[in-house]
C-alpha cells in the first residue's frame, strides 16, 4: 500500500489550528500571571522603580525623597508655668525647604531641672515650608518639686515629604489686642486666610515676647475652618497675669510711689547734706515721665503710712502733690514704719481703680532700715510683706538713699537684684527714677508671633 501525500492547504491548516491553540493558551497563562502575579510599578509599591529617585519618592511621584530634604532646625524652646507644676511648652522649628513640607513630623519635648528628668511629651505636627513655625504641647505635669530650667525639643525623622504650595505666607494677622494683662490675660486677633482655597484644621500659635527678645507666654488654639479670602476672630487665653513680665508700653502700668518722709530723709548723705526738697524734686519728675495710659499714686511713710494720693491717671496734679511734700518736725525723732507703707501699697495696687489690663509696680525710695518703737522684728516683718507683695504680682523697685543705707535691705525687699537701687545722694537720683521708667515702658512694642499652619495646600498623593 502506497503512503498518501499530505496536500500543501492540509499542512498550513494544521499550522494554523496549532498556532491558534498555542496562543490561545498563551494569552490563558498571561492573564492569569497578569490577574494574580504581576503588580504594576508605581509610587505607593514600596520599591524603587522607573523613573524614582528612591523607593517609592522622586522622579514622577509626588512624595519627595528625604535625601533631598534639609532635616528640620530647632530655634528655641521655652517652658512656660501656668499653675504650681504644670507648664505650656513651645518650640520654634525652622523648615528650610522651599516646597517640601511634612503631614507627620514627631518629637518629643523633654523637661528638665538642671540634668534630671521631670517630664515628657511626644507627639507630631504638621510642618509647612519655607519659614519658621511652632510646636505647642499643653498643661505638662511634673511633681512640681523643682521648676523647669531648661527646655528639650527631640525631632524624629519624617516618613513622608511632599511638596506644598503655600506656606507661613498664607495666613495674615491683623488687629491684635492685649488685655487684662494682669489679671486672666486675653489675646483677640482676626486672622486672614489669603489663599485661594479653604483652610481646614487650621493650628494657630501665638508666643508674646519682651522687649529683649525673651518668650514669656504662649497659647494655642484651634481654627476648623477658614474660607478662602477671609477673616476670622481668634481667642488666646492665659490663666495667669504676664503684665509682669512684659516690660512694654504697649501694656500700661498702674505704679505706687513710696516716700520715706523720716527725719533722717532730710539728710541725703551729700557734702553739705541736702535736704529732702532734691529727691522729692527727682520723684516729681518720674511721675511726669510716665505714659498716658499709666496711673500713679504716692503712698508716704514715718512713724505712721499715708496715702497722699490714690491711683491717676493726671500725672500733673500728683505731680505738684509730690513737689509739695515736706517732713514733719515731729518725725525728726520719729521712725520708720516700712511695713505699714507696703500694707498701703498692697490697698491701693488692688482697689477698684486698678486697671485691669496694667501691670502694678511700687517704686519705693528709703535711707534706712525699718524701725518702730518697741518692735525688735520690725525689719523681717518689711521683708516678710515686701516678699508677699512679690508673690500677689506687685513688682518693687527699691532705690537707698545715701552712703550708709544698709544695702542687705534694699536688695532683699526689691523682687530682682536689678530691681535694687543705690543713690550716694539727692543728685544720684534723677538717673535712678529715669532707668526705672526706662525699665518700666521699653522703646517699641512687645512682639506678639501669630502663626498659623495647616496641610490645606499639600500636594495630594497620587
Amino acid at each position: 500500500m502506497s503512503r498518501r501525500t499530505m496536500r500543501p492547504w492540509a499542512i498550513g491548516r494544521r499550522i494554523q489550528y496549532g498556532t491558534g491553540f498555542g496562543l490561545f493558551w498563551v494569552l490563558v497563562f498571561a492573564l492569569v500571571y497578569f490577574t494574580v502575579y504581576y503588580e504594576p510599578t508605581s509610587c505607593f509599591d514600596g520599591k524603587q522603580s522607573g523613573d524614582e529617585r528612591g523607593i517609592d519618592c522622586g522622579g514622577s511621584c509626588v512624595r519627595i525623597c528625604t535625601a533631598d530634604v534639609l532635616p528640620p532646625r530647632l530655634v528655641w524652646a521655652k517652658s512656660f508655668e501656668i499653675v504650681e507644676g504644670q507648664y505650656n511648652v513651645v518650640a520654634y522649628v525652622d523648615n528650610q525647604n522651599q516646597v517640601a513640607a511634612t503631614p507627620e513630623l514627631p518629637y518629643t519635648f523633654e523637661l528638665y531641672n538642671g540634668n534630671t528628668l521631670v517630664a515628657t511629651r511626644s507627639g507630631s505636627t504638621i510642618l509647612p515650608p519655607n519659614s519658621v513655625y511652632p510646636i505647642f504641647e499643653g498643661r505638662i505635669q511634673t511633681d512640681g518639686a523643682a521648676p523647669v530650667t531648661e527646655t528639650r525639643l527631640v525631632l524624629q525623622q519624617a516618613d513622608m515629604w511632599i511638596p506644598a504650595s503655600v506656606g507661613r505666607d498664607q495666613f495674615r494677622s491683623q488687629e491684635i489686642e492685649l488685655i487684662r494683662a494682669d489679671t486672666r490675660p486675653r489675646l483677640d486677633v482676626e486672622i486672614e486666610n489669603t489663599a485661594l482655597t479653604d483652610a481646614n484644621a487650621v493650628e494657630v500659635v501665638a508666643t508674646i515676647f519682651n522687649e529683649g527678645g525673651e518668650p514669656v507666654a504662649a497659647s494655642q488654639t484651634l481654627a476648623e475652618l477658614i474660607p478662602a479670602r477671609s477673616t476670622q476672630d481668634l481667642v488666646f487665653t492665659w490663666p495667669n497675669p504676664i503684665a509682669k513680665t512684659v516690660r512694654s508700653c504697649v501694656i500700661p502700668t498702674d505704679v505706687a510711689l513710696g516716700i520715706d518722709l523720716s527725719g533722717s530723709m532730710n539728710n541725703d548723705g551729700g557734702d553739705p547734706p541736702q535736704p529732702i526738697s532734691a529727691a522729692l524734686a527727682a520723684a516729681e519728675q518720674f511721675v511726669s515721665s510716665l505714659q498716658e495710659n499709666d496711673q500713679v499714686a504716692v503712698v508716704t511713710f514715718a512713724t505712721e503710712a499715708q496715702i497722699v494720693s490714690g491711683l491717676s491717671r493726671t500725672q500733673q496734679n500728683v505731680a505738684e502733690l509730690v513737689r509739695g511734700l515736706k517732713i514733719d518736725a515731729a518725725e525728726e525723732t520719729g521712725f520708720t514704719n516700712t511695713p505699714a507703707a507696703f500694707s498701703l501699697v498692697d490697698a491701693v495696687l488692688n482697689s477698684a481703680q486698678h486697671n485691669e489690663n496694667a501691670r502694678r509696680v511700687l517704686v519705693l525710695l528709703t535711707d534706712g532700715l525699718p524701725t518702730a518703737e518697741g518692735d525688735e522684728e520690725i525689719v523681717t516683718a518689711a521683708i516678710t510683706a515686701a516678699k508677699q507683695l512679690d508673690e500677689t504680682g506687685i513688682e518693687i523697685y527699691a532705690i537707698g538713699l545715701g552712703e550708709g543705707v544698709d544695702r542687705s535691705f534694699i536688695q532683699a525687699i526689691a523682687t530682682a537684684p536689678e530691681n535694687a537701687y543705690f543713690a550716694p545722694t539727692g543728685a544720684d537720683l534723677a538717673r535712678i527714677y529715669e532707668e526705672i521708667t526706662s525699665a518700666l515702658c521699653e522703646l517699641g512694642p512687645t512682639k506678639i508671633d501669630v502663626i498659623a499652619k495647616t496641610k490645606a495646600n499639600f500636594a495630594p498623593l497620587r
